[in-house]
């Protein structure tokens, strides 16, 4: 079987920032174990499978590793594909998740993302994530990830991971992102998966579920602008909407391609 293959970056607006995505449009379901057999061997931090199907998009998500319940950047590829080459005509696209109905507004080249909020709240670190790291955090908050508050954009830049302490505790599906105020953007955050093929993701829409209404009520303001500084660098523009959040960004083509399962 031959199938067409997009790799897009996203929340960037240059080919090599952002967050790569490999999308594989679909015309049926195939066996989950051949979707991640895929996943594996795109070896980018997710992959995003879709049918489009009357008025909505079925969309998955896999990292080489797992189903994912909730993926921010592969959604914007997929939306970004979506128009880009299958001249899809709508400007609001609905699709249809383990999360629920997710729409994605566009407006030239700005993808809106409508997702859910997941307001994180006060707990403790577990042992191993704590050994795990080179600096302690201020402030430790959970929704699906742990969200680690620090004090400056220069302890986010300088967090280190020992990767053999680190996975031993299995938080599947959800990760660990460490925040603070930026310098130059209203927040900086990295994200960071124990047990995974990929330790750091480079940009998570994800967890802007969660810092987005964490830093919407620090810093009083329901708008913001974030960045995840990674090295391959996300920009992010954010809104608090109560039990929602929006989650902007830009995307660009790497490559377009095909494939065949046998």
């Amino acid at each position: 079987m031959k199938l067409d293959i997009y790799q897009i970056d996203a929340f960037t607006d240059e080919v090599f920032g952002g967050n790569p995505a490999c999308v594989v449009p679909l015309k049926e379901w195939l066996d989950d174990e051949l979707l991640f057999k895929i996943a594996k061997e795109n070896a980018v931090p997710e992959t995003a499978f879709f049918i489009v199907k009357d008025e909505k998009v079925h969309l998955r998500w896999f990292t080489p590793d797992v189903e994912m319940d909730l993926c921010g950047h592969a959604t914007l590829a997929s939306a970004y594909v979506l128009k880009e080459f299958l001249t899809y005509s709508k400007d609001k696209i609905v699709f249809e998740s383990l999360s629920g109905d997710l729409i994605v507004s566009v407006n030239d080249d700005l993808f809106t993302l409508d997702f859910p909020s997941r307001i994180p709240v006060k707990t403790e670190l577990p042992q191993q994530i704590k050994n795990a790291l080179n600096t302690q955090p201020v402030q430790v908050l959970k929704s699906r990830d742990y969200v680690l508050v620090y004090e400056s954009e220069k302890d986010i830049r300088n967090i280190e991971i020992d990767r053999q302490v680190f996975d031993q505790i299995n938080l599947d599906p959800g990760g660990v992102i460490v925040t603070a105020q930026g310098d130059e953007c209203d927040f900086v955050s990295r994200f960071f998966t124990p047990q995974a093929s990929i330790l750091e993701d480079p940009v998570t829409g994800s967890a802007h579920c969660s810092l987005i209404p964490y830093w919407a009520n620090v810093l009083n303001k329901q708008e913001m602008h974030a960045m995840q500084i990674s090295e391959r660098l996300g920009k992010l523009q954010c809104e608090n909407c109560g039990d929602r959040v929006l989650i902007s960004g830009r995307a660009r083509t790497y490559s377009v391609g095909s494939f065949w399962t046998k």
